[in-house]
C-alpha cells in the first residue's frame, strides 16, 4: 500500500460504501468464533459484516481519513439508531430527517470526524452512501447515461424479474441493445472511470480493454444472478438498494453488529505498519488493494502478512483488471484454494471484478 498511498490523492471520500460482496468475502475467509481479522476499511461495510462471524477483534485499515470518517459515523449510526433509521442515513431508503439521525450520531464521533461532517451537510442529506466519487460516478451513469437507452419503467421491470429464467429473457429482449452496448463502452472506458470514477493512478498495472471486461461481468450479473436480490446492482441503477440489502445493512445482522462494535478499531495507516502492529491474524480482508500495486509490491506485501499470521489463517481479495495473486517464492507459505475463489465469483453479487482470489497460509 505504501506504493499507491506515494502516488495517488487521499484528501475525499473515494468510496462511501464498499462495492466487494460481504456474503463472498465470509464465505471465502470462514472466520471463527475468536479470530483475529484485519480488513481494509473502506468505507467500513464489510469490516462491520465481519462482526457477524463472532471474531474477537476486527481491526479496519485505510489510508484515507475520510475513508475512517464513514467507518466512524457507520459506527454511531449502529449505536445511536435503529435499524430504519441507519438505512435512511445510509441512503437505502428514501429520507427527509438524515440531518436529525446526524444529529443523534453526532455526540459518539471524535472531533476529526465531527468537524467533517459538519462541514458537509449535503452529503448527509443525500445519505452517506452516496457521498464518495465512485457513487457520484455511478449517479452521473444513473441520470445521464442510463436514460438515453432504458426509461425508468424498464429499469424497474429488471429488478423486479420474479425468477432466473425471467431475468434471462427480459434481458435477451429488453434490455441488451446495442444502444446499451455502446454507451456502456463509452462510459466503462479507462479513460472516464480515471477521470470520473477512480483515480488514474489506479489503472497503471491494467493491460487490455477496461469497458469489455465490465461488460462481460455486467452481463453475467444481469443474466445469471437475480437482479432483484442484487442490492449493488439496484444501487446504480436507482440509487438506493431497494428490498435487496448488503449484509451489514440486513434486519438480522443489526444487533448483533451493535453488540459487538467494541471489538473493532480502525487505524489511519498503510496495512503494512498494521501488520507490524500484530501477530496472529487468522483472516485478512484485502479489498483489491494489489489492483493498485506492481507483482513486486504485492509480493512484498503479501509476505509481510503471511509473517504475521496463524498456521491456517485465509486471505481474500479481488481482481479487477490488474491479475494478482501469490507469487511462486511464496509457495511454501501460502497455499492458494482456486476452486473456492471460482465459486465465489459466480456468486459474487459486486460484478465488476474478473477474480476471487483464496489464500491460505501453510
Amino acid at each position: 500500500m505504501t506504493e499507491v498511498a506515494a502516488r495517488a490523492a487521499f484528501d475525499r471520500i473515494r468510496y462511501a460504501q464498499c462495492w466487494e460482496d460481504a456474503d463472498v468475502l465470509l464465505a471465502g475467509l470462514s472466520i471463527r468464533p475468536g479470530d483475529t481479522c484485519v480488513g481494509i476499511a473502506s468505507a467500513g461495510d464489510n469490516c462491520l459484516a465481519m462482526l457477524t462471524a463472532d471474531p474477537a477483534q476486527v481491526v479496519a485499515v485505510d489510508l484515507n481519513p475520510t475513508q475512517l470518517f464513514c467507518l466512524e459515523l457507520r459506527v454511531a449510526a449502529y449505536r445511536c439508531l435503529d435499524h430504519p433509521g441507519l438505512l435512511r442515513l445510509i441512503g437505502s431508503r428514501p429520507a427527509t430527517d438524515r440531518p436529525a439521525l446526524y444529529a443523534r450520531c453526532r455526540p459518539e464521533l471524535s472531533q476529526p470526524c465531527q468537524e467533517f461532517w459538519d462541514a458537509q451537510p449535503q452529503l448527509i442529506a443525500d445519505g452517506i452512501g452516496a457521498a464518495g466519487k465512485f457513487e457520484a460516478y455511478f449517479r452521473l451513469f444513473r441520470k445521464r447515461i442510463l436514460p438515453l437507452v432504458h426509461s425508468r419503467r424498464r429499469v424497474l421491470s429488471l429488478l423486479q424479474s420474479p425468477d432466473l429464467e425471467s431475468a434471462q429473457v427480459f434481458y435477451r429482449q429488453r434490455w441488451d441493445t446495442w444502444r446499451w452496448r455502446l454507451l456502456f463502452r463509452i462510459f466503462f472506458s479507462r479513460w472516464v472511470m480515471g477521470r470520473a470514477g477512480r483515480d488514474p493512478e489506479f489503472f497503471r498495472y491494467v493491460q487490455g480493454s477496461v469497458a469489455e471486461r465490465i461488460l462481460s461481468r455486467a452481463t453475467h450479473a444481469l443474466t445469471n444472478l437475480l437482479p432483484a436480490e442484487n442490492p449493488y446492482l439496484h444501487w446504480i441503477l436507482t440509487g438506493s438498494h431497494g428490498q435487496a440489502l448488503p449484509l451489514a445493512l440486513r434486519p438480522e445482522h443489526f444487533a448483533i453488529i451493535r453488540d459487538r462494535l467494541d471489538r473493532l478499531t480502525w487505524r489511519c495507516c498503510t496495512l503494512e505498519q498494521a501488520a507490524a502492529d500484530l501477530n496472529g491474524v487468522d483472516a485478512w480482508n484485502l479489498s483489491d488493494i494489489f489492483e493498485y500495486m506492481s507483482e513486486e509490491t504485492t509480493a512484498a506485501v503479501l509476505a509481510g502478512l503471511v509473517a504475521v499470521s496463524r498456521p491456517g489463517a485465509r486471505l481474500l481479495y479481488w481482481n479487477m483488471l490488474a491479475p494478482r495473486s501469490r507469487p511462486a517464492k511464496l509457495a511454501d507459505r501460502l497455499e492458494p484454494i482456486p476452486d473456492l475463489g471460482e465459486r465465489l465469483l459466480a456468486a459474487d453479487k459486486a460484478f465488476f471484478y474478473s477474480r476471487v482470489v483464496v489464500e491460505r497460509v501453510c
